[in-house]
C-alpha cells in the first residue's frame, strides 16, 4: 500500500493536478467566474489549513470536490441564490451548449450529471463525495437526464 499524502506534498498534487477539476466544479455551481476563482482560492486555503492526510490522489480528489461543493452551496445560500440559472431555461436552440442545460438543473441533479459525465465518477464514488447514497445518486441521475432530455427536445440536425 501506497504512503499517505498529507501536508506540502498533498497541497502540490492538488495544485497540479486538481486545479482545474476544483475551478470547474465551482464554475458549474456559481454564477460568476470571480466567484468560481474565490471558491478556487478558499479550497485550497481550507487544504493548507486543515493539514489531513489522504490515502491515495483520488481519496485528495474527492475531498476537494466535496469541500467545493460545500463552499458553492454555503456561498449561494449566503447570498440568496437558490439556483445557479433559471431551471426553464430554453435548452431547444441547437446552438446552446450542452452543458448549460445541465447547469440549469436543480443541485442534486446537476452536481450527479456533472461528477459522471464530465469527470467520470460512478455512481458510488459520488455517493462517496457528496455523503449521500448510491441509490439516491442514481435516482438523480435518471431524473436529471430525463429533464435534460424534455430541455433537449428541440433535436438535432442529424436525428
Amino acid at each position: 500500500m501506497a504512503d499517505k499524502i498529507s501536508g506540502r506534498q498533498a497541497f502540490d498534487i492538488a495544485y497540479e493536478k486538481f486545479t482545474d477539476t476544483v475551478y470547474r466544479v465551482a464554475c458549474h455551481n456559481t454564477v460568476t467566474f470571480a466567484d468560481a476563482e474565490d471558491i478556487t482560492q478558499d479550497v485550497f486555503m481550507k487544504l493548507i489549513e486543515k493539514k489531513r492526510s489522504f490515502e491515495s490522489e483520488e481519496h485528495l480528489k474527492a475531498w476537494l470536490i466535496r469541500v467545493t461543493l460545500n463552499l458553492c452551496r454555503n456561498l449561494n445560500r449566503k447570498s440568496g441564490r437558490i439556483s445557479v440559472l433559471d431551471e426553464n431555461i430554453p435548452c431547444e436552440d441547437k446552438d446552446t451548449d450542452i452543458l448549460l442545460c445541465v447547469k440549469s438543473l436543480p443541485e442534486n441533479y446537476r452536481n450527479a450529471i456533472y461528477l459522471h459525465y464530465y469527470e467520470g465518477y460512478t455512481a458510488a464514488e459520488i455517493a462517496e463525495i457528496t455523503g449521500g447514497k448510491q441509490n439516491t445518486v442514481l435516482s438523480y441521475l435518471s431524473r436529471g437526464r430525463e429533464m435534460l432530455k424534455k430541455q433537449l427536445s428541440g433535436g438535432f440536425e442529424d436525428e
